[in-house]
């Protein structure tokens, strides 16, 4: 496989276990690497490690660039795969021009740039300006390796940034993003009736970046209009109310407990049905798979809501802000500002929402979280931010970009894509630390990430690789 330097690193780095959270190995390996080949190395208590490496002969008067990917990758495995990703490395196997590893995710998201970095500083034969290159970890997990690494000592202010899935198509921007989890406090009462569990199941889900401009249907928003079309007739108390995985994933399922009175149990499982059919109807082209459902259980004494308690709750889930905001007026058909509702659950004396807030402009973001604020507030409630990062605003000018669309060009006779993201990169983080960064984000061809079915496309790495060292020439 071509090229081989690059495809060496990359079973090397296969082989050591370096699943976000447990990049120590991964880092110390680098470390090694740097001292090996007498290059300049720094690594911090976060695992991020710095080498940088001098220009070579007659490119010492150009401005270094920095080449930067992160060390983790996303380790998952087949249900009958008995690998322990913790400890053991991958297995690679190659076939119909692919590579990907048996029975595991790969980890070329981002593992083939930490290849890719690592055959160009141990090369002898490349020409480039002088090197900065950054590892970063943890970017699986909410990039945080970027956020803690102290950049200080970096002087370029040009930066290759090998982590996009898609030859062909550099990324330009993406959007910042906060984490934003409201808390609406819930007092009990001992109740009499029947307990019934109204779910929502077998949605198509799908990032909430990349995903939130198909439109799909998300189980914690439907599952609140259900509950408030109901009470509009019904008298009930929610028991409890859960739903999705992951803050920045559009819920696929949502459960809420109500308990009802006797007489109501055969309306209630009579209205969720007609409601079925009509949502069902709204959602049949994102969503074909979707089932409403209602069980009902028998008579029991429990715990439930208060009826305010219960009202709060089914109004924060109705009347709270979610999906696309805004559309961006200068890329068309960029979503500028979202939120998801991914995570719902009952805790005790709470029930908590967790958003994935995004926006390309920090002073949207900002204005969507007030609205959550304000709204939380008003319902006795608060909201908690975390994991907060700066969007990497879209530059009309930028040098890079021309002699990468040039270079690109050249090489394979057509034009890149140039786009920009709904999602989060560390572009944003390292540009805020750097003011005045010009960045590019690309890579080869790998379909699947984060999943067991990951492959690399082999040609594709290769044709990356030219791209890599030709723009290093030129920049």
């Amino acid at each position: 496989m071509k090229p081989v330097e690059v495809f060496k690193y990359f079973k090397e780095i296969c082989s050591i276990p370096h699943g976000s959270g447990n990049v120590e190995k991964i880092s110390n390996y680098i470390v090694d690497f740097a001292k090996a080949n007498n290059l300049w190395c720094r690594q911090d208590e976060s695992f991020n490690v710095v080498i940088k490496k001098a220009a070579t002969r007659g490119m010492e008067d150009k401005a270094p660039i920095i080449i930067q990917g992160h060390i983790d990758m996303v380790a998952v495995k087949t249900a009958d795969c008995n690998k322990d990703l913790e400890s053991e490395g991958l297995e690679l196997e190659c076939a119909d021009g692919y590579l990907y590893a048996k029975g595991t995710s790969l980890g070329a998201d981002d593992g083939i740039a930490v290849a890719y970095a690592m055959a160009i500083l141990a090369s002898d034969d490349i020409e480039h300006p002088e090197l900065e290159v950054l590892f970063t970890t943890d970017e699986e997990i909410g990039m945080l390796g970027a956020t803690a690494m102290d950049l200080s000592d970096i002087k370029s202010r040009v930066m290759l940034n090998i982590d996009s899935e898609e030859e062909g198509i550099f990324l330009a921007g993406c959007a910042g993003g906060v984490q934003a989890t409201c808390r609406i406090p819930v007092d009990y009462e001992d109740v009499e009736g029947i307990v019934c569990e109204v779910s929502v199941l077998n949605l198509t889900g799908g990032h909430s970046g990349v995903e939130i401009i198909c439109q799909r249907a998300n189980a914690n928003v439907l599952l609140g209009r259900i509950l408030y079309k109901v009470s509009k007739t019904l008298g009930y108390r929610l028991i409890d109310a859960n739903g999705g995985e992951k803050d920045n994933a559009i819920a696929v399922e949502a459960t809420a407990k109500v308990v009802v009175e006797p007489a109501d149990a055969g309306k209630l499982a009579k209205m969720v049905e007609e409601l079925s059919t009509a949502i069902k109807s709204e959602y049949e082209t994102t969503d074909p798979n979707m089932v409403i459902d209602v069980k009902v259980g028998c008579q029991e004494s429990v715990k439930a809501f208060s009826v305010s308690s219960t009202n709060h709750v089914v109004a924060a889930l109705t009347g709270f802000p979610n999906g696309i905001q805004k559309m961006s007026n200068d890329i068309q058909g960029l979503v500028q500002t979202s939120l998801n509702l991914g995570v719902l659950r009952t805790v005790e004396d709470e029930v908590t929402m967790s958003y994935s807030v995004r926006s390309a402009v920090g002073s949207e973001k900002e204005e969507l979280v007030n609205r959550l604020q304000c709204l939380c507030e008003s319902l006795g409630g608060r909201c908690d931010l975390s994991g907060d990062y700066p969007a990497w605003e879209y530059q009309r000018e930028s040098r890079l970009r021309e002699v990468m669309v040039e270079t690109y060009e050249s090489l394979y006779g057509s034009k890149p894509d140039i786009q920009t993201i709904h999602a989060g990169l560390e572009c944003g983080i390292i540009a805020d630390k750097l003011p005045g960064l010009d960045c590019i984000s690309f890579g080869p061809d790998i379909k699947d990430i984060h999943t067991v079915k990951e492959r690399l496309d082999i040609a594709s790495t290769e044709r990356t690789w030219n791209l890599i060292v030709e723009v290093l020439k030129r920049i």
